[in-house]
């Protein structure tokens, strides 16, 4: 059994590893909850994006969907406007001024593109217009009343979309920079802190966590594996900042890892909280992940939350504040064997210091021999002797405590004495 040891709240914590230069520990997940991960050689890559189209502008930057958006309009406005000006050339308005136009005031490109603009903008300065003289100038016309209202409405969905993203909602949702390992109710526990930010809190949420293990064979095969973490307190309604904790028992990735083990381990534990925004209803995720280095042993959450006679007063200065405690070196595996043994060693004790009070010495009756020997003494009637005797034979000495014990009464009756019916 390995030497029981603590972590002193006033030392550093120091583990011997090996002298040799160990590899940056490449993250899965980024702490801001941005994934890692490059896609190269995607079949098809371009077509897939064109075909969900408007998740396609909700996730680009901002700056390349305003030059989408503005160079939409711009061809649009270029391609109606050669319309109107081969209109115009066809029906020799360009030639003849006299002649009754097509278009009124449109008599080259710059006046057929500017005809286009204020017709799809609705600017109507009132010198260009549409005559009855060419139906086709009309169609022409119609068309592109049709696709400007579906431009604008495309545009105005898509930045309606962006600004309500989830990424956005997800940055007011933190996570602690740390998780921790302590004791709690006995039991090594690892937890981690969430808040929100926002004076309008979600609904309702839930807490999820993985351990992530990337293995990198010889041969060059890369295994990604994952590995539930039970939470005890999963659902949640996240009003004031919450830790979220994982008992450390068995079954649990960690139970048996010490803080030696913690240090040369090469895990990421992945958390994500899935919750609904109370002021739009929608779905949102946040998530973060912590590396083996991101787990304090020995430490915990400072207390941020302070009862005031109108508020609850939170301080988020403290978010991310940790004490430390005193917790043993060892894995929860052998720090419960050490607490089997020393609970064993004091009922040992306890039993050699009162041998009479033990069981085996002198065992307690049971309520069933306890009830049967209180039914036979209620039911079962005293027995009376009858006994003759003369008048010159002196009298028994019975004692009291004689006849409660035998339950026996004794009759004397005088011979002489005379039974009629």
């Amino acid at each position: 059994m390995p030497k029981y040891l603590s972590v002193s709240p006033f030392e550093e914590i120091s583990v011997k590893t090996e002298n040799r230069p160990h590899p940056k520990k490449q993250r899965y997940l980024r702490k801001e909850g941005s994934c890692k991960v490059v896609f190269r050689h995607v079949p098809e890559e371009w077509l897939l994006f064109v075909n969900d189209i408007f998740t396609t502008l909700v996730e680009i930057r901002w700056r390349v969907m305003f030059l989408i958006f503005a160079s939409s309009y711009i061809l649009s406005w270029l391609v109606f406007g050669v319309l109107y000006f081969v209109i115009a050339l066809a029906h020799g308005d360009l030639r003849d001024h006299n002649n009754d136009p097509c278009v009124f005031e449109v008599r080259s490109f710059t006046a057929s593109f500017l005809f286009s603009l204020e017709t799809q903008t609705t600017i109507g300065y009132g010198f260009r217009g549409m005559s009855e003289n060419c139906m086709t100038a009309i169609i022409i016309v119609t068309i592109q009343d049709v696709i400007s209202c579906f431009i604008d409405t495309f545009v105005i969905g898509i930045v309606v979309a962006k600004m309500a993203s989830a990424r956005k909602r997800a940055q007011t949702i933190s996570f602690s920079n740390r998780a921790v390992i302590n004791l709690r109710d006995g039991y090594l526990c690892l937890s981690w802190r969430v808040g929100d930010f926002r004076r309008y809190h979600m609904v309702e949420g839930t807490c999820c966590a993985h351990i992530l293990r990337t293995i990198v064979h010889t041969t060059g095969l890369v295994d990604v594996t994952y590995e539930d973490v039970v939470i005890q307190q999963k659902d949640i309604i996240l009003i004031t900042p919450t830790t979220i904790f994982h008992r450390i028992e068995p079954g649990s990735p960690l139970y048996n890892m010490s803080l030696e083990d913690l240090r040369k381990a090469d895990f990421e534990l992945v958390v994500s909280f899935t919750y609904t925004d109370d002021s739009t209803g929608m779905l949102h995720q946040t998530r973060t992940s912590y590396t083996s280095d991101e787990i304090l042993w020995g430490h915990l959450f400072q207390e941020m939350i302070r009862v005031t006679k109108k508020h609850f007063r939170i301080d988020y200065n403290l978010f991310n504040n940790t004490d430390k405690v005193l917790v043993p070196l060892v894995s929860a595996e052998e720090y419960k064997l050490k607490k089997n043994e020393e609970e064993q060693k004091k009922l040992w004790l306890s039993a050699r210091a009162s041998p009479k009070n033990s069981p085996r010495c002198s065992p307690l009756p049971s309520l069933r021999s306890l009830q049967q020997s209180h039914k036979e003494n209620c039911l079962n009637p005293p027995t009376a002797m009858v006994e003759h005797k003369g008048d010159n034979q002196p009298e028994p000495n019975v004692t009291a405590t004689q006849t409660e014990n035998q339950h026996q009464e004794t009759l004397t009756v005088s011979k002489d004495l005379t039974i009629t019916e």
